[in-house]
């Protein structure tokens, strides 16, 4: 398994982390529910220091062919960091939840405003 890390440094840049949100409440989530050998993706928000990135899963190798990268397309750059990573061993813990899709900010009607500066809520 790998894991790939990308992350933006938002300062400078036309977009916020609502902006970004927003972007996966239009669909950016459900593109990448069938892309081949992606086990998860994980979109994140530190508001603390403005930054934006995923994390992303792969069973193997990432395919070829990705949904186009409409985070770097509205940020205007790509990401400031990028990183890739061989997976040594996984877990999973005992755990309520059924599945992980439709989870975060994003997703409820109460997300977290700009000015919630709490590290978990983001994740």
């Amino acid at each position: 398994m790998r894991v790939d890390i990308a992350w933006w440094d938002l300062d400078g840049t036309p977009q916020t982390i609502e902006s970004l949100r927003e972007h996966l409440r239009d669909g950016a989530v459900a593109a990448w529910s069938d892309v081949p050998g992606l086990r998860l993706k994980l979109w994140m928000a530190d508001q603390q220091h403005n930054r934006w990135g995923a994390v992303m899963l792969w069973e193997t190798d990432r395919p070829t062919q990705l949904p186009p990268n409409r985070a770097a397309q509205l940020i205007g750059r790509p990401p400031t960091h990028r990183t890739r990573f061989e997976v040594e061993a996984t877990v999973e813990g005992e755990h309520l939840l059924a599945r992980l899709d439709g989870l975060g900010p994003v997703f409820t009607a109460t997300a977290p405003t700009s000015g919630d500066k709490s590290p978990c809520t983001n994740t």
